[in-house]
């Protein structure tokens, strides 16, 4: 993350803090509540990463208990909204795993988030439907939302996650604010992510134009779905797949960037010295692996922390091949490609991509707005992650301009 000018308001871990404001802002759409929330960080000394597991886990199960006593009962409002909340206690509970005693407990908390996210789905008026969507061999396991039980083309927006957002995660980053307009909804696990990564081990990749056009083969031919109405909306590192996607991909209405991302790779050689990058750039696998993990030794758990995390969507099997990898992540060739109306957030005090929505936008050639978020309004920071009822009703007021549901 980035020196900006940040206000910790629970942690001095930064991340930490971030993270649960993240939380705090998904109480907008009843993905947590705050006082589970606050109740929860008080038990956390800042920068526990054993604690953090530990007592986001304990609320989760706590969650999960009321939400399996209202099913029992048949109330049916009251498990839905507690299997969402469990949901997100879960994926909370594993994002610093590398950094306690044992990781391996990552994937069993990843799957309990995941049980109890579809059985939120389930319960769901109208249930959503779990698919699963073919591409090169593999299975993308997805979920369709529709607004309500009517049988007609809905206008469909796809919510592309991020490098490490949980699955149940797009529902507070767009899946709710979209069904509220009267919009279908779909949610996909691509390489690198959730399912895709803890289950079938498959990595991030760079061309996501290829899965997009996938995921648009999928969709078109469904009944449910308008194939003239299809819009493509990418979340932190989605921001940057979204456009490499469109670059490509043409058959998309409308795309939505938040934030905009032309090159992934910039916060990783953010702090890296100049002679390290030397080593890179000449080739040095050896004396590269070797500078880094010097720095690490000599680095505090936080940074070790991070790096693990980071490195594992990749499947980079060294610190030369995950650099030489995360370089592909930029759109600067093909962005002037991009022809569909294009919506990109810029949110104030951006920590992981600055000043990068600015560079999208001034490099475009399609129909493009950028919209500005402002810590004076409670929306700044990376994804807005206190206002996002602040950032649908600008998002959505816009996609009604060209793609209305």
């Amino acid at each position: 993350m980035s020196d900006t000018k940040q206000k910790r308001y629970f942690m001095d871990h930064e991340q930490m803090d971030f993270e649960a404001q993240i939380l705090l802002g998904s109480c907008h759409y009843g993905a947590a509540d705050a006082g589970e929330i606050l109740a929860t960080v008080e038990r956390i000394p800042s920068g526990d990463f054993e604690k953090w597991y530990r007592e986001w886990s304990a609320t989760a199960e706590r969650i999960q208990r009321i939400a399996e006593k209202s099913a029992s009962s048949n109330n049916q409002v009251s498990a839905r909204k507690a299997f969402l909340r469990a949901a997100s206690y879960f994926a909370a509970s594993a994002i610093f795993i590398d950094g306690t005693k044992d990781p391996s407990r990552g994937v069993h908390a990843w799957k309990r988030h995941l049980r109890s996210w579809e059985l939120f789905c389930s319960y769901m008026n109208p249930p959503a439907e779990k698919v699963n969507i073919p591409h090169e061999g593999i299975s993308m396991p997805g979920y369709f939302f529709r607004p309500d039980k009517a049988e007609r083309p809905w206008a469909t927006i796809i919510f592309n996650n991020g490098s490490d957002g949980a699955t149940c995660g797009m529902w507070t980053l767009g899946v709710a604010a979209a069904l509220e307009r009267g919009y279908a909804s779909l949610v996909f696990d691509g390489p690198g992510q959730n399912a895709m990564l803890w289950l079938q081990n498959v990595p991030f990749r760079h061309d996501w134009e290829k899965i997009i056009a996938t995921i648009v083969d999928y969709l078109q031919p469904r009944e449910d779905v308008d194939p003239n109405r299809i819009a493509l909306s990418g979340i932190s590192q989605g921001g940057y797949w979204i456009l490499r996607a469109l670059a490509f991909e043409h058959r998309i209405a409308a795309g939505i960037a938040d934030p905009g991302v032309m090159d992934v790779s910039v916060p990783f050689f953010r702090a890296l010295p100049q002679e390290v990058c030397d080593l890179l750039d000449a080739g040095k696998e050896k004396e590269f692996n070797e500078a880094m993990d010097e720095g690490l030794k000599n680095a505090d758990d936080v940074v070790r922390q991070n790096m693990e995390w980071r490195m594992k969507p990749y499947k980079a099997k060294s610190f030369y091949d995950l650099y030489r990898k995360v370089r592909q992540y930029n759109v600067r060739d093909v962005i002037k490609q991009i022809q569909c109306p294009l919506f990109i957030a810029d949110p104030e005090d951006e920590q992981f991509w600055p000043g990068q929505s600015k560079e999208v936008y001034e490099a475009l050639v399609c129909p493009k707005t950028i919209v500005r978020f402002t810590a004076g309004e409670g929306a700044n920071w990376h994804c807005e992650p206190k206002a996002r009822g602040l950032y649908d009703q600008r998002m959505f007021d816009w996609l009604a301009t060209v793609m209305p549901s």
